[in-house]
């Protein structure tokens, strides 16, 4: 259903495997980490998000591939303002996702609460299991969706 691919998420845990991480280390996360799973007829993929406004956050669906953006923009600025630890990244994040053939990529439901992206992604019609009909010899039937 969900095919992903991340070569620099893969590099880096090639490189925590290899060279191993300090104890008391901190390995920044991604940006925009998701969890993924089917739910009946639809399949849900939800972003964690936190402290993006959701104007800022585009998503685009082009042939089969899902593209995420999202935009952290500084909560303080100004003459005063001096930032004493900066552990939350800003910027501009983006992720792909490469959806199977059995999602219908035209109803795509995408909803924000709580610094959550999700989307619900209806299984296509012709996807869904169905049932044919057994003729006896002679007979002809039409199968039926």
């Amino acid at each position: 259903m969900l095919m992903r691919t991340d070569p620099f998420r893969e590099l880096d845990r090639l490189a925590n495997g290899l060279l191993g991480t300090a104890a008391g280390t901190w390995s920044k996360p991604t940006p925009m980490p998701m969890d993924a799973y089917r739910d009946g007829e639809s399949f849900v993929v939800c972003f964690d998000l936190p402290g993006i406004d959701p104007s800022a956050i585009e998503l685009e669906v082009e042939r089969n591939v899902l593209t995420v953006k999202a935009e952290r923009r500084p909560v303080h600025t100004g003459e005063k303002f001096e930032m004493q630890i900066n552990e939350r990244p800003l910027g501009v994040f983006s992720r792909q996702l490469f959806l199977g053939e059995t999602l219908d990529t035209d109803r795509i439901d995408a909803d924000y609460d709580a610094g959550v992206l999700t989307l619900r992604i209806p299984i296509a019609e012709k996807a869904k299991p169905r049932k044919i009909a057994i003729a006896a010899a002679g007979e002809h039937r039409e199968i039926s969706a």
